[in-house]
């Protein structure tokens, strides 16, 4: 059997070294980023598909105000939309217009930067979307 000796740096700060011994497949079962192997040549890896959106069980979207993890900016997310995710960005790129700012969609959920609470709520409505605010 043949055996790779993994050495790494300790993640204290330290100098100090230390390795462990593990086998050449459980390391390529490990590594998720493997680019070449001897056995089977260049390693080619599957593209993750695109989340699509997901409604809830009333059929009407989700608008939240989001500040935390943002640095105290506002985001709105819009969640409940049930289409593909190339159809919700773009409706996020038609928002990001109306809005004059920036966003994105992740996850199935688009995310507009700023509080425009009016303006989006008022879009959707016209693209014929029911709408509730949730959270505070």
């Amino acid at each position: 059997m043949l055996y790779l000796a993994i050495i790494r740096q300790a993640t204290t700060g330290t100098s100090g070294m230390s390795s462990k011994k593990i086998s050449l497949s459980d390391w390529q079962q490990q590594s998720s980023t493997l680019v070449y192997s001897t056995a089977t040549g260049t390693v080619a890896h599957e593209k993750a598909e695109k989340t699509a959106g997901s409604a809830f069980a009333d059929g009407k979207l989700r608008l939240k105000r989001e500040t935390k993890g943002r640095n105290g900016k506002a985001v709105i997310t819009i969640a409940g939309i049930a289409e593909s995710h190339e159809k919700l960005t773009e409706i996020a790129a038609l928002l990001k217009k109306k809005c004059g700012c920036g966003g994105s969609v992740k996850d199935g959920v688009i995310e507009i930067q700023g509080d425009q609470r009016e303006v989006i709520s008022a879009e959707l409505s016209r693209l014929g979307y029911g709408l509730k605010w949730a959270g505070g």
